[in-house]
């Protein structure tokens, strides 16, 4: 008979980048709820601050550790840290992501190449395997890549961040396979329209009147006719950092209100 206990992450471990805001951040809440001690980075100490402060008032645990997970040097110092305060990394979820702007093929430039892939790739990359080499020696862990359904069909005018989020996918895919034998599971989550920051920045630039119209068109492509909530990303994330998925690996669980059913038709 199936144990619900093997959902809960009480004693283990946590790490969420971008754990400031969003997905991040309700991941981040969900874990601190199920028992685990989280430990929430992203470039702004701030958000991170917040986070930490309503997870102490439900009586969680957490602790804030701001660091630019584009850079090599960070990434290494911020699992440094990590394992002085605690001891272990039981559960990485690679959150962090950026799509400063917008537009089409023909206009995206150099830097915001740059600027996407650093974090978007090379962190997701590069604090996988920092962590992955932790999680060998304790003798197993449980990753969760938070990709996108732009990863799945290019969204025009960001082309560059759903290349990203495709190689995001092929992540999950290579770790999984090499790291299974060590009892690592590697997973993807892939969003669909969730209601964030990055989602609104879609219809920033527009006027208050024309922002509705377009916020009102995706809601009409959505079978489920609303955009999501980043608490409706919680449940998954829940499953893969548990026991509850040991036999889950190289996998992808797609949460987007059934927009990607639009392409099937």
């Amino acid at each position: 008979m199936f144990d619900l206990s093997k959902f809960s992450l009480k004693g283990k471990v946590a790490v969420v980048t971008g754990g400031g805001r969003g997905i991040g951040q309700a991941i981040a809440f969900g874990f601190a709820k199920s028992g685990a001690k989280v430990v929430v980075t992203s470039r702004k100490a701030q958000d991170l601050e917040a986070t930490v402060t309503e997870i102490k008032t439900f009586g969680g645990e957490a602790f804030p550790l701001p660091a630019h997970l584009g850079k090599m040097d960070e990434i290494q110092k911020m699992v440094n840290t990590v394992m002085d305060r605690f001891g272990r990394i039981d559960i990485l979820v690679n959150n962090a992501g950026a799509s400063p702007a917008m537009g089409s093929v023909l206009e995206s430039d150099e830097r915001l190449w740059d600027t996407i892939m650093n974090l978007n790739l090379k962190g997701v990359y590069f604090v996988s395997q920092a962590v992955a080499r932790i999680m060998k020696k304790q003798g197993g862990g449980k990753i969760i890549n938070i990709a996108s359904i732009d990863g799945f069909n290019p969204e025009p005018g960001v082309s560059v961040y759903s290349v990203s989020k495709a190689g995001v996918r092929m992540i999950t895919r290579a770790f999984a396979s090499e790291l299974a034998p060590m009892n690592i599971q590697v997973n993807t989550i892939a969003p669909g329209p969730i209601s964030t920051k990055m989602m609104n920045s879609h219809w920033a630039h527009l006027a208050p009147e024309e922002a509705e119209k377009a916020k009102a068109a995706l809601e009409k492509m959505l079978p489920t006719g609303r955009i999501g909530q980043p608490d409706e990303i919680v449940g998954a994330a829940l499953y893969l950092a548990s026991e509850a998925s040991n036999y889950t690996t190289g996998t992808e669980i797609v949460i987007d209100g059934g927009i990607l059913l639009q392409g099937l038709k």
